[in-house]
């Protein structure tokens, strides 16, 4: 069954001011913004080109008093096409309805008010408005959207609305009310009166247009203004169509489709969606991108108009599957660039972005290996990608990226891949030869290998696999043996022992097989012992040394990043521990009832749960976490190729189910594979 966006929303989530919390946030694929943690107020409303950073506007004055100052809490329920908010302060009741307009670049906000004394009222309402707003066509490369704090205040007491103007670029925005009675406007707060008879309501419109001229902003503001509720209503509809695209085949929104999942399991059916909603909600059909659509990586605060590589390939059995024409240009762009001197790339110039992440060669072989076996696009191989040295044939870049390790090879015989900002960033050992990457060198030789057979290089081939077979020997010569965990080697041959769980995820992952019984029995006590909680992850054991380096979730010992638990997860399934895997991942899909999963939660023993599951990390300082990451993509290989036991290769498709305990009438339909539609069930595959 297809959900609509009504089914897809997350719990009610109940806070009130200085909590450690992050709100949720929309987008209309032109950009996105953010709700505050409180009733009306949103803040990072950036629609690329035009910024305005994380400022906060439309801040709630109730009665003449801030709204956070009641110190009463607000409930918070997010869905695909609006949050909704509520609260009661004061013998009032204040309910709204967040959205983003599609083809603006607007917000929308309804206002309702109800009177919930015994008497009649007359309440004074007032927003706290700011701009900050301005118009950057260049590399956004730094984490937060660019902002002019000088902006040109205007007011119009005719609509009323407030006018931010641009000092130093050509952009404006218009913030006004609808429907608010006598309301006016001073260059800091819109006003209303609203007189209230007792257990009565009024409803009242916030609007908020961005745009390069006043002319188009207040046209905008007018044709929202004239009737609000239909594009409310017009937004719900139209989310309702992008969800039932995402899993039709030949729709006319993307280049693939997802299949579709039937289970009476309703939290893994949640977090089926939630994982496929985390890359959908990403995509960017922003008039100002040089490349056509995009997917971004974080939003809605950091990194806006930024594709990382890494984050990207963690999710790319969902592109390969959803989206694949998008995912070519992407690799192709790459082809383009020096992988070894940048994260990736952003839309707005189309230019490289940050410094070099190191898993970049084996990011770019697994979202060619991705690309190719559910495409079956061989030909794709022999495409000359243009560079400034000539023009080469996809495959050479393929070679390239197995080899590419050579270049920092140590006379120890492994890798090194840099230091805390090539790597994890927080985990200040975490650098130099780590096992991880070198594991994957085996796996990019092996992949490679693979195609070059197809191609007839068998020479070249045997070659590359008789590399990856000699390299596997010296990535075990990092294990901690009898201890579950891997070394990082420094340099002067010292091994520092890193009880991380990215080793963990990216060894299982990639040379599953090549470990010993032992070896897999000791990495399981290590991860069930010190890594592994009921509804989420440690990505640093406590036991670790470097635990007191940083408090960053995503990667150290408080939380974890979303991809790391969905990885233990098809890592366990890999040697054989279905029912450990099913058992936690019946945990892990609770935490997917906030929305999709945000760049890191905290575990249960460092925050309280939110409503049984792991409560998303904050974004603000020390733990600057976005609310959702684009890697949430990694979960749908649970359902397919873990669960459903799906294995699609260059040359054919099969399916061994490990069900277990999962419910046996599960049913994975249309499954697109090689231009042709499967169906699994736990009895197998078969072709529709």
């Amino acid at each position: 069954m297809i959900p609509t966006s009504a089914r897809l929303g997350s719990d009610v989530l109940v806070h009130r001011h200085g909590d450690i919390f992050n709100p949720p946030g929309l987008t209309n694929f032109i950009g996105t913004t953010q709700i505050d943690l409180e009733p009306v107020a949103i803040r990072s409303v950036n629609f690329p080109p035009f910024g305005s950073g994380d400022a906060v506007t439309a801040g709630l004055f109730l009665n003449d008093r801030f709204w956070a100052s009641y110190g009463v809490p607000v409930h918070i329920q997010w869905f695909p096409d609006r949050i909704v908010r509520s609260t009661e302060a004061d013998g009032l009741r204040v309910e709204t309805i967040t959205t983003i307009p599609f083809h603006s670049n607007a917000v929308l906000i309804k206002i309702a008010i109800k009177n919930l004394s015994g008497t009649r009222r007359d309440v004074p309402v007032r927003l706290g408005i700011s701009g900050y707003v301005t118009k950057a066509v260049r590399p956004w490369n730094e984490p937060t959207a660019p902002a002019e704090g000088d902006n040109i205040v205007e007011t119009d007491n005719s609509r009323p609305a407030i006018i931010h103007k641009a000092a130093n670029s050509s952009a404006v925005r218009i913030q006004g009310l609808a429907d608010a009675g006598n309301a006016s406007a001073n260059p800091v707060q819109l006003k209303t009166v609203l007189g209230l008879e007792a257990g009565e309501e009024k409803i009242f419109w916030y609007l908020n247009v961005t745009e390069d001229t006043t002319e188009k902003a207040f046209s905008t503001f007018d044709e929202l203004a004239a009737n609000p509720q239909r594009v409310q209503d017009e937004v719900r509809a139209g989310w309702d169509r992008e969800i039932c695209d995402i899993f039709t085949p030949g729709n006319a929104s993307y280049s693939g489709s997802m299949p579709v999942l039937e289970t009476d399991e309703a939290d893994i059916l949640r977090m089926y969606h939630m994982a496929i909603l985390g890359v959908v909600y990403f995509r960017r059909d922003n008039p100002a991108s040089v490349y056509g659509r995009a997917y971004d990586t974080l939003m809605p605060k950091y990194w806006q108009t930024v594709t990382f590589i890494w984050d990207y390939a963690l999710s790319g059995l969902t592109h390969a599957l959803l989206d694949p024409g998008v995912m070519t240009r992407y690799m192709e762009t790459w082809m383009n660039m020096d992988i070894h001197k940048h994260f990736g790339t952003e839309y707005l110039t189309g230019k490289p972005v940050g410094p070099w992440y190191s898993v970049n060669d084996f990011a770019m072989t697994s979202l060619i290996k991705d690309y190719l076996r559910w495409s079956g696009d061989l030909k794709w191989l022999g495409k000359g990608i243009k560079t400034e040295s000539g023009e080469q044939p996809v495959s050479d870049f393929l070679v390239r990226f197995s080899e590419n390790y050579k270049q920092f090879l140590t006379p120890a015989g492994l890798a090194d891949y840099g230091g805390l900002n090539n790597l994890l960033e927080c985990v200040s050992t975490y650098i130099h030869e780590v096992a991880s990457l070198n594991a994957a060198n085996v796996f990019n030789l092996r992949y490679t290998s693979e195609v070059l057979d197809l191609l007839g290089e068998k020479e070249k081939a045997a070659a590359h696999r008789a590399e990856a077979g000699a390299l596997v020997g010296q990535v075990n010569k990092l294990y901690a043996d009898g201890k579950g965990f891997w070394h990082t080697r420094f340099p002067g041959n010292k091994l520092v022992e890193v009880r991380h769980i990215y080793d963990f995820i990216t060894i299982l992952n990639t040379i599953p097989d090549d470990l010993t019984a032992k070896q897999k029995e000791e990495m399981t006590r290590f991860f069930v012992e010190e890594m592994q909680t009921p509804t989420w992850l440690r990505a640093l054991s406590p036991k670790d040394a470097d635990a007191m380096f940083s408090v960053r979730p995503d990667h150290q010992w408080n939380g974890a990043y979303p991809a790391w638990p969905a990885q233990s997860v098809t890592g366990l399934y890999r040697i054989g521990q279905h029912e450990l895997a099913f058992q936690w991942l019946k945990g892990l899909a609770k935490t997917a009832n906030q929305g999709p999963y945000g760049q890191a939660h905290f575990t249960e023993e460092v925050l309280k749960p939110e409503n049984g599951g792991a409560i998303k990390a904050s974004p603000d300082i020390p733990w600057i976490n976005d609310w959702i990451c684009s890697s949430n993509g990694s979960w749908t290989n649970i359902i397919i190729e873990s669960i459903f036991g799906v294995k699609a290769g260059l040359g054919g498709i099969t399916a061994e189910p490990r069900f277990g305990a999962f419910d046996k009438n599960a049913v994975l339909r249309g499954l697109r594979y090689q231009g042709k539609l499967y169906d699994v069930t736990r009895k197998g595959i078969s072709k529709q």
